[in-house]
């Protein structure tokens, strides 16, 4: 009994175990299960308190960060709003201190209206509503006893907190019935604008198969998908997302996809402890454990053999399911759909050709686009338009980059002539995954890797790849590595002086040195003598919570507008580490809406040969995502504008790797308030996508900067609050955006309109408006002595 468990983290409360329709595809009522008719019909006090005492001592002594609990029913609205809300408060009460609490509650709607909603706006309760679809879809199942529709109260209900609470609005459950037009499912619920939703198969075993041939469950999500990738994924769907995620290498979303061990229990309305409630389809008793919240810890539950059989993985399928090609992703389906008499749960999902199907299309349409599983979810989608974006957005963005670099590589590796190199990657990849991750993540490789396939370089520099990821690993190794003006260079770690090769060697591009990298160690064959060799390493750049490398060594950093530095010197290098500490801290007070998503993806500082005439210099590159490059503002005011400035740039670079927002073919050029040339499509995108950020800035800066200085701020305030919206116009009456891209951009416009109405000085906004009618009437003279016009 001391054998570690896996902790439960979600937590369903049946705080009603009766309902006000009769919907004929219900598990808990029409289902083999019927232990509902003697149970109470609402939670009592007596079991509302044992649950969340429960619930704590379970998060404290295993010491969860967090807990879901869902309120459920039946019906849980007809539990009332007192007893909802002792419920809530009693479940916040029992958490405090102990960890975060996130709580739903998952009703059909029908009784949902502005009291409910205030009571679960002040507790913080999310509420996901189960719609199957338009009204002929709906009325199909979800019906009272007496067939009357409840389309209409269902859709009051959503209309009600898409208007007045869109906080609290999680989502929509849909149960599919392959009778219903897939399309015109999906077009229902799309209008309504869901976070979320959740696709449910009908349930149903062996012994009760669903209706209809084999497969037609999978033809029937197969539209809706390719519908929904057409559309830009304008909701997360749980179910497509999770497929995604599995192909990949993250955990489902479901407990209908993937192999990720169970961690969910059910408390019904007498205190008693059950599976997952789909196991109701399976047979009378299937989700009882014996165990009740009064006598039995949530420890006990999880030792439960049909709790743990559910954590098993791999080794809880059968034969037929851990030969199947698509498990890892599959895993099986539903537990409860697995359930034949005689053989228990050991089977494949009845719905298991439906699952292969959808799969297997999924898989096929990512391998389409470049192998990546890596999409924006809408949430992600919505930050980053917006102009912010946080951490878990940000690594969206680099998941995807992740996969597309080592796509790049793999396309050089696979066809170089360096078969030595790219055998030390795989091994590296094979022992050290994320080693080889963080060197291909280092912003250049990419850039190498592009240039590589586009014929500007040659394969050279596949050993030096490889050897910087062994020397990571610490993987002994031993490979020719190219000698480029001398140097050796290692991306990520730094660059090796050689010296000069002799006249009777060939030329240094072509010259190699043995490398060997023994554990973390660098050691290099010199087989000339008089060589002396200088290790070059890449240093960093240290701030609170912040650290990036200043690389001034990597071959392919010359990619940017501006030319590459040169070696810094260590006065120089201080001088780098104290501005950005400056500039870092300045941030993090300032402007921390763009904190998190610089710390996740800002990599590299690369210096540039400063401008002649003293003005900033700054530049990102298209294929070196993770990478700023910039020579040495004035101050650290500065270094932040350029700092989130350039993000921004390499944020939008990221998203247009993942989603088309523009008809490439498009030739118009337009004008660009903060350009002096006709800008094409994208250039003017980036640019009005930075500005948002610029905006911002000064907007900010205007309250904290006094006097002149502040002056300064407002001026730049209402200058480009107004020429970034107007170019926000620009954008979208170009006709050239696709469909998400005309969303993105409604974004970016939502983030400006309110900047537009916040007060300026007069003196402030007259400044602003002669500095963009002055930029105005210099860029039309421009145009037209380029176009020989008057």
């Amino acid at each position: 009994m001391n054998d570690p468990i896996l902790p439960f983290r979600q937590f369903v409360l049946k705080v009603a175990s009766r309902c006000d329709l009769a919907c004929d595809h219900c598990y808990v009522y029409e289902h083999a299960d019927q232990s509902w008719r003697g149970r109470p019909t609402v939670m009592s006090d007596q079991t509302i308190a044992w649950s969340a005492a429960r619930i704590a001592d379970h998060a404290k002594q295993h010491e969860l960060s967090g807990v879901d609990v869902v309120l459920h029913g039946g019906e849980p609205l007809l539990a009332g709003r007192e007893r909802l809300g002792r419920i809530a408060d009693e479940l916040a009460r029992a958490l405090d201190g102990i960890c975060e609490l996130d709580l739903k509650i998952h009703t059909n709607g029908v009784l949902l209206d502005s009291h409910f909603c205030d009571l679960f706006a002040e507790r913080g309760i999310k509420v996901g509503i189960s719609l199957d679809g338009d009204r002929v879809a709906n009325d199909r199942h979800r019906v009272y006893a007496n067939g009357r529709s409840s389309y209409d109260k269902v859709i009051r209900a959503i209309t009600l907190l898409r208007e007045r609470y869109p906080e609290l609005y999680a989502g929509l459950l849909c149960t599919i019935d392959i009778a219903n037009d897939p399309i015109a499912v999906y077009e229902a619920l799309a209008e309504l604008e869901p976070p979320r939703v959740d696709f449910l198969l009908p349930h149903a075993t062996w012994d009760q198969p669903p209706p209809g041939r084999t497969g037609a469950y999978g033809e029937w999500l197969v539209q809706i998908f390719d519908r929904w990738i057409t559309d830009g994924r304008p909701m997360t769907v749980r179910l497509f997302d999770s497929a995604l995620r599995t192909l990949g290498t993250k955990g489902s979303l479901t407990e209908s996809l993937g192999i990720d061990p169970s961690d969910l229990v059910v408390i019904e309305t007498d205190g008693s402890y059950e599976q997952a409630d789909s196991l109701k389809t399976a047979y009378d008793g299937a989700p009882a454990t014996g165990f009740t919240v009064e006598r039995h810890s949530l420890d006990i539950v999880a030792r439960h053999p049909g709790i743990t059989g559910r954590q098993t993985g791999l080794a809880g399928l059968g034969d037929e399911c851990r030969s199947c090609p698509v498990v890892s992703s599959c895993g099986g389906g539903l537990y409860a759909h697995r359930y034949r008499t005689g053989a228990g749960f050991t089977n494949p999902s009845v719905y298991c050709a439906d699952l292969l199907r959808l799969i297997t299309h999924i898989q096929h349409a990512v391998s389409a686009v470049g192998g990546s599983t890596h999409t924006l979810p809408e949430p992600h989608f919505a930050a980053l338009a917006s102009g912010y974006g946080g951490v878990e957005a940000v690594k969206c963005l680099d998941e995807g980059q992740q996969s597309l670099r080592r796509g790049l590589v793999a396309s050089v590796g696979g066809a170089s002539a360096s078969a030595e190199a790219w055998r030390l990657l795989t091994l590296v990849d094979r022992d050290a995954r994320s080693v080889l991750d963080t060197v291909l993540a280092h912003p250049y490789v990419r850039v190498w890797a592009v240039q590589c396939l586009t014929g500007a370089t040659d394969d050279g520099h596949l050993p030096s790849v490889a050897a910087a990821a062994a020397i990571r690993a610490g993987i002994s190794a031993s490979l020719q590595v190219p000698v480029r003006d001398g140097a050796l260079y290692l991306p990520s770690l730094g660059r090796l002086d050689v010296g000069k090769v002799s006249e009777a060697t060939v030329e240094s591009r072509e010259r190699r040195f043995l490398v060997h990298a023994e554990g973390r160690t660098l050691l290099v064959d010199l087989d000339e003598p008089g060589l002396t060799p200088e290790w070059f390493p890449v240093r960093r750049l240290v701030a609170s919570g912040m650290t990036v490398a200043l690389d001034d060594v990597d071959l392919y950093r010359d990619c940017h507008q501006w030319p590459a530095a040169a070696r810094l010197s260590d006065g120089e290098v201080r001088r780098w580490a104290t501005m950005f500490s400056q500039a870092w801290d300045l941030i993090v007070r300032d402007h921390p809406k763009y904190a998190p998503g610089l710390a996740e993806g800002l990599d590299v500082v690369m210096p540039l040969v400063p401008a002649s005439d003293g003005s900033d210099v700054s530049s990102t590159a298209r294929d070196a995502f993770g990478a700023v490059a910039a020579a040495l503002p004035a101050d650290a005011a500065a270094f932040a504008l350029l700092l989130i400035h350039e993000f921004q740039h390499v944020k939008l670079g990221a998203v247009l790797d993942l989603h088309s927002l523009y008809d490439p073919k498009h030739t118009g050029l337009y004008y660009a308030p903060w350009r002096p040339d006709p800008r094409p499509l994208e250039g003017l995108l980036q640019g009005t996508y930075a500005h948002l950020a610029v905006t911002d800035f000064w907007r900010v800066r205007r309250s904290i900067d006094k006097q002149e200085a502040g002056h300064r701020a407002a001026v730049q305030f209402a200058r480009w609050r107004g020429q970034t919206a107007e170019a926000i116009d620009t954008l979208a009456n170009s006709t050239a955006l696709t469909d998400t891209g005309q969303r993105f951009v409604r974004i970016m416009r939502a983030t400006v309109q309110p900047w537009l109405a916040e007060h300026v000085p007069t003196a402030a906004e007259n400044e602003a408006a002669q500095a963009a009618d002055a930029h105005r009437a210099a860029w039309s003279a421009h145009s037209a002595e380029a176009t020989g016009g008057s």
